[in-house]
């Protein structure tokens, strides 16, 4: 029963009934003994919760990572999409190949070329429902329970929320404004392995790190990955965003000089549009059957009618083009929150200055809690995303992810106006705790 069946019922039954009623409807169902362990690990991502109250009228919402889609051409999209059904539907809307198809998966080689892996080979391309799936069947084929998985700290929730399902244990590696600091990245690995620790893989997002905005150097790529080979770990490169660098000058991905070492992930979600969940792995040769196999097992094949709508845009599109058009969109409007922050933000605050991507880092004074401002400011009428979503830790988390890619620069100026009282008073309160 929901909470409008139970509002109505209220006005018809006694006190004691509606009591009852949702007693019956919390308590533990029957069913919650078949639950298998793994299901314990599942969690609400925290970034959703809050994706479904920024749908509120009047709220400006600083949270959600989308793309700008306006910028796209969406009527004749349509019409392409009409075209595909009415010429080839038997294929469009037919079960297809478990690897996707060929033409994309050549057109996905070309797309990484485009950033600098130069070697990709088709066959060695698993298309998948965007690369959240890639994530999710890596930590299927490699991990076992107990496994420990690496990865940045702080990192993308999704990835977070996917290998703990996996029960594997997550590790995480320190970053300063270069990224993931090698000599702090051997010494974990070290530390772990004298522990007895089975350490599977590096999960990385190293251009525009989410929810950070950081980058992982270029001097430090190489490093990175000699340190995980060195110690016979796999690097999980996930890389939504490299192509989104305001200068047009993308750093060159682990994966372009280590094709054995490193599984490179890619999607359209950033680059296009989320909504058809298309991305692609480039999985190691020795790696790609195994790995092909599993994805297989999940989805059986990617959607054929959405794979051919994103091989009619690459085909007869200007897709670079619009990678101009939202590297443009969005240092705009990188450059509007960075400039609100600077006007509007409290003493004590610091935030990064991403070169690309989608997001900026908040960092409040130690002692502070981000989380439960999270309700001030949706009464002030803007919403972002608490930095404990993006950490493996239990602990309160003093940082906050402001997203500037949907918003327009004077709703981003208008957000972070809302914005800046919530900060200060906790900055406020934390002082007077310390007097």
């Amino acid at each position: 029963m929901t909470h409008e069946t139970l509002d109505a019922a209220a006005e018809v039954l006694p006190a004691e009934a509606i009591d009852a009623i949702e007693r019956a409807a919390t308590s533990a169902h029957r069913h919650e003994e078949l639950f298998s362990e793994r299901a314990a690990n599942i969690k609400q991502s925290a970034v959703r919760d809050v994706f479904d109250i920024s749908m509120r009228p009047g709220l400006v919402s600083l949270a959600g990572g989308s793309p700008y889609l306006q910028s796209l051409p969406l009527e004749r999209l349509g019409q392409t999409a009409a075209k595909i059904i009415a010429e080839q539907g038997m294929t469009a809307l037919q079960y297809g190949s478990g690897q996707g198809t060929a033409e994309l998966r050549t057109q996905v080689c070309e797309v990484m070329a485009a950033e600098g892996i130069l070697d990709a080979r088709p066959e060695n391309v698993v298309i998948t429902a965007g690369s959240q799936s890639a994530q999710d069947v890596a930590a299927k084929v490699f991990c076992d329970p107990g496994d420990v998985v690496l990865v940045e700290d702080p990192t993308y929730v999704g990835a977070l929320n996917t290998f703990e399902a996996y029960q594997v244990e997550v590790a995480t590696v320190p970053m300063d404004g270069d990224g993931i600091i090698p000599d702090l990245l051997a010494a974990k690995i070290a530390a772990l392995q004298t522990a007895g620790k089975n350490i599977k893989f590096l999960y990385t997002i190293p251009s525009f790190n989410n929810p950070s905005g950081i980058t992982l150097s270029q001097e430090r790529r190489q490093q990175v990955v000699d340190i995980c080979r060195s110690a016979n770990i796999l690097v999980l490169e996930d890389n939504p965003y490299g192509l989104l660098r305001f200068d047009g000058k993308p750093l060159t991905p682990l994966r372009a000089a280590n094709p054995d070492d490193v599984i490179y992930m890619g999607s359209f979600s950033k680059i296009f549009a989320p909504g058809l969940r298309i991305g692609w792995a480039l999985v190691p040769a020795h790696l790609q059957r195994r790995y092909y196999l599993a994805s297989e097992a999940v989805t059986l094949c990617p959607p054929t009618l959405n794979q051919m709508l994103v091989s009619a845009y690459l085909r007869d599109y200007d897709w670079r083009g619009q990678i101009e058009t939202y590297r443009g969109l969005y240092k705009e409007r990188c450059d509007a929150m960075l400039a609100a922050l600077e006007e509007y933000m409290p003493e004590g605050l610091s935030w990064t200055r991403p070169g690309g991507g989608f997001f900026v880092w908040v960092t409040m004074p130690q002692g502070v809690d981000t989380y439960p401002l999270l309700a001030k400011a949706i009464d002030a009428g803007v919403v972002f995303i608490p930095g404990a979503a993006f950490t493996h830790s239990d602990e309160p988390s003093n940082k906050i992810r402001l997203a500037f890619s949907a918003v327009p620069p004077e709703s981003i100026r208008e957000g972070v106006r809302r914005l800046a009282p919530v900060l200060r008073e906790a900055v406020a309160a934390l002082q007077g705790e310390a007097l």
